[in-house]
């Protein structure tokens, strides 16, 4: 199934981008920031008890229509979309994700990120890697130190695996993990299953949400602590008081917005009983 124009003339309204829709870097670069920008990373359909359903139109409705943001599987597989229909020519590549988790440790392959080939060479697009999504594209390049709107990143190749890095705080840390292999459809069904229905994963047991914004700043939710990270890297964390403060919080600086009285099916979300 493919993107059809009101649905791409949408996606581009719901990001705010107006710009051209030719096949350039600079083209990429804009939708990629202006994504990340705007479509919160979010696992809180999996905390209500809702599948996560990859179907294109499916994703399109609640990224676009619905003002909802997903996980890597439905911002990146709209975003695959998205540059198909604008011309791009693109493959979805299988990833471990490797945030604080040391090397050796194997996690689940349930990620995907989109390459991009243009007339400078190959290039990797991720809207979908939570409080690390770049927002810029990365050139398929070893050891070179690549700047983009938030942290600097690079690619480096060990053990038979590259690595996607960013360097936080003066240290590198490892993004992901991939090997170039392509994840068809099939492996994108049973890595969601796993990421939104496995008593495993770590999505069924804690809240994760997070947005970029200008200025190389960063928001991120994580269970009942919100944390807004600057460009120079120095992150302030405070605790979300109540549920209600929750729901304040997820639309003042999300944009997403649930009906009061929603809660989400969490054990780090349980706020201590107010006494007496």
């Amino acid at each position: 199934m493919s993107l059809s124009p009101a649905t791409l003339d949408a996606y581009l309204a719901r990001i705010g981008y107006d710009g051209p829709r030719d096949t350039s870097l600079a083209t990429l670069n804009g939708l990629i920031v202006a994504h990340v920008q705007t479509i919160p990373f979010e696992n809180l359909d999996v905390l209500l008890g809702r599948p996560i359903v990859l179907d294109l139109d499916a994703v399109a409705q609640k990224l676009v229509a619905d003002q909802r943001g997903g996980y890597c599987f439905e911002h990146n597989g709209l975003f695959l979309e998205v540059l198909r229909a604008m011309g791009f020519t693109v493959r979805p590549i299988s990833a471990r994700v490797r945030l604080q988790r040391p090397r050796d440790f194997t996690p689940p392959r349930t990620h995907m990120f989109v390459q991009v080939e243009l007339r400078e060479g190959s290039y990797l697009a991720d809207v979908g890697v939570g409080a690390l999504s770049p927002t810029a594209a990365l050139r398929l390049v070893l050891d070179e130190e690549q700047v983009t709107p938030h942290e600097t990143r690079r690619l480096v190749f060990e053990d038979g695996r590259y690595f996607h890095q960013a360097r936080l705080m003066d240290m590198w840390s490892d993004v992901c993990e991939f090997t170039l292999e392509e994840m068809p459809p099939i492996d994108r069904e049973v890595a969601n299953w796993f990421t939104s229905a496995h008593p495993a994963s770590h999505f069924k047991s804690r809240l994760v949400i997070s947005r970029a914004e200008a200025g190389g700043v960063r928001h991120t939710i994580l269970n009942r602590d919100y944390t807004r990270r600057g460009a120079d890297g120095r992150a302030e964390t405070t605790a979300i008081a109540s549920p209600e403060a929750l729901l304040a919080l997820l639309d003042d600086t999300f944009g997403l917005r649930f009906p009061e009285g929603t809660r989400f099916a969490c054990p780090a979300l349980d706020w201590p009983s107010s006494p007496g």
